[in-house]
């Protein structure tokens, strides 16, 4: 069987897309045994996956090859993560970190805001007018 790294990343769901996973391999975020590869190359079982994701490296070991996307439940059969905590918790902070970084409600309107801001507004001016 014929696979390519991007197409098995994209299979076990650690892509949304085949080309983010190609993007993504060719950027050097995703490493196989510590080297970097390119997305045409053929996976092999027993592969470690490093994807670095923001501050954290995540690593998974292959246990089985497949030739087409599945669902979540059935990527523990393909793939097993090897991730320390460590690194977990490098990610938690990081993500904690980001979402006190700007509180709901402060920074530029939303879409949404915008338009209640301006019915707002066109009521207020037509109060003032009458």
């Amino acid at each position: 069987m014929s696979l390519r790294w991007d197409k098995f990343i994209w299979s076990v769901r650690l892509a949304k897309t085949r080309s983010q996973a190609s993007e993504a391999i060719s950027k050097g975020k995703i490493k196989v045994n510590g080297s970097q590869i390119k997305p045409s190359k053929e996976p092999k079982i027993g592969d470690t996956l490093l994807i670095s994701h923001n501050s954290a490296v995540f690593s998974y070991k292959i246990l089985n090859l497949l030739d087409k996307r599945v669902g979540p439940k059935l990527v523990v059969d393909y793939l097993l993560e090897t991730t320390t905590d460590e690194e977990r918790e490098k990610f938690r902070l990081y993500k904690l970190a980001q979402s006190a970084y700007r509180e709901n409600g402060t920074g530029k309107p939303t879409k949404k805001d915008r338009r209640e801001l301006d019915g707002f507004l066109e009521n207020w001016e037509e109060d003032l007018n009458s």
